[in-house]
C-alpha cells in the first residue's frame, strides 16, 4: 500500500465519480481504475459499490477514508511544518468566503506586509465552506453567519447591524425606522438560498407567516447594493457596505425587527497545523478588523 494509492483513494471517495476524480488528480482514468482495483485486492475487500460507470463508497470504504484522511492530513501537515522551520519559502493561505468585497482592503494589507505569500481565494457558500475545511482545501473561511461543525474554532472579526436599503425617492426613503409589515409585496434584491442576506431576509418574514417577494437573486452579495440603486428592488446590507456607498443614490434604514446583524468570522479546523502564512493571515485579519470603523467589538475566540 503506498502513499500514490491512498490520494487515488480519497480522491475517488470524495467524488465518488472516477473521471472526475481522474480529472482533479490529473491522470488518466484507466490508471485510477487499475489503482483502486489494486488497493481492493489488498485490502481483501471492495470498498465502492459499483452500478455501470457510478461508484458509491459502501461501508468497508467508509471506514477506510476515515483513516486514510487522517493519515494524509496529517502527512500533509508535516510537510507544512517542514516547510515553515527550513524557511524553504514563505508559504501560502487559502481562504473562502461568501462574499469577497469585505476582503479587499483586509487583502491589500496583507499583501504589502507579506508579499512573498501566495493568496488563494474561493467564493463558496456556507455548505461548501465547511466541505472545504473538512478536506483542508481552505486554511480559512470568512463566514457571515455561523459555521457550525465538530473541530472548528471560529475567531469573531466583526458583529454588525443589518439595514434596509431603499433607492432614492423610494417611500421608505428617509424614515427612521421601518417594521417587516412595511416591506410586504415589496420586491427584494437578495442572494440565492443559503446565504446570509437571504437567510435573514427569510427569518424576518417567517413569524408574519408572509414570503418576502423575490424580484432578482444571485450568488454575489455585493452586488445587490447596485441593483437596489437602479431602482429594481430594495435589500439588506450591513454597516460595513454602507460605510463604503456613503456617496451613493441609496437610503438605509433600520430595521424594527429582533436579530437584525451580521457577524463577520474566521473559522479554521482547531485539529489542523497552522502554518506561518495562515498564523499572519489571522493576526493582520484581526488586526484590520478591530481597527476598522464602526466594528462593535473587539475580536474574541470561541471554541
Amino acid at each position: 500500500m503506498d502513499l500514490l494509492s491512498l490520494r487515488y483513494f480519497r480522491a475517488v471517495a470524495r467524488r465518488e465519480h472516477i473521471s472526475r476524480a481522474a480529472e482533479e488528480l490529473r491522470v488518466a482514468q484507466p490508471s485510477v481504475s487499475r489503482t483502486i482495483a489494486r488497493l481492493e485486492a489488498e485490502l481483501g475487500v471492495p470498498l465502492f459499490d459499483r452500478q455501470g460507470r457510478t461508484v458509491r463508497l459502501n461501508r468497508y470504504g467508509a471506514a477506510f477514508l476515515v483513516r486514510v484522511e487522517r493519515a494524509l492530513d496529517e502527512l500533509d501537515d508535516g510537510r507544512r511544518e517542514l516547510h515553515d522551520a527550513a524557511g524553504i519559502d514563505q508559504g501560502s493561505v487559502a481562504i473562502a468566503a461568501e462574499t469577497l468585497m469585505p476582503l479587499a482592503h483586509l487583502l491589500g494589507d496583507f499583501r504589502a506586509a507579506y508579499p512573498g505569500v501566495a493568496v488563494r481565494l474561493l467564493q463558496s457558500t456556507p455548505e461548501t465552506m465547511l466541505d472545504q475545511l473538512r478536506t483542508r482545501e481552505v486554511d480559512f473561511c470568512v463566514a457571515s453567519q455561523p459555521l457550525d461543525g465538530p473541530g472548528l474554532e471560529t475567531v469573531r472579526l466583526r458583529r454588525e447591524e443589518v439595514q434596509l436599503v431603499v433607492p432614492a425617492g423610494h417611500r421608505l426613503a428617509g424614515r427612521e425606522r421601518v417594521s417587516v409589515a412595511d416591506l410586504f409585496g415589496e420586491p427584494f434584491i437578495t442572494t440565492g438560498p443559503g446565504h446570509w442576506q437571504r437567510v435573514l431576509l427569510d427569518r424576518l418574514f417567517a413569524p408574519t407567516g408572509r414570503r418576502p417577494v423575490i424580484a432578482c437573486e444571485g450568488d454575489e452579495p455585493a452586488a445587490t447594493l447596485f441593483l437596489i440603486r437602479a431602482g429594481l428592488g430594495i435589500g439588506l446590507g450591513p454597516t460595513l457596505a454602507r460605510e463604503a456607498t456613503a456617496h451613493e443614490p441609496i437610503s438605509w434604514v433600520r430595521l424594527d425587527a429582533p436579530g437584525c446583524f451580521r457577524t463577520l468570522s474566521l473559522v479554521r479546523r482547531a485539529d489542523g497545523y497552522l502554518s506561518v502564512a495562515a498564523a499572519r493571515f489571522r493576526d493582520v485579519a484581526v488586526a484590520y478588523y478591530t481597527a476598522s470603523k464602526g466594528a462593535a467589538e473587539d475580536p474574541a475566540r470561541h471554541g
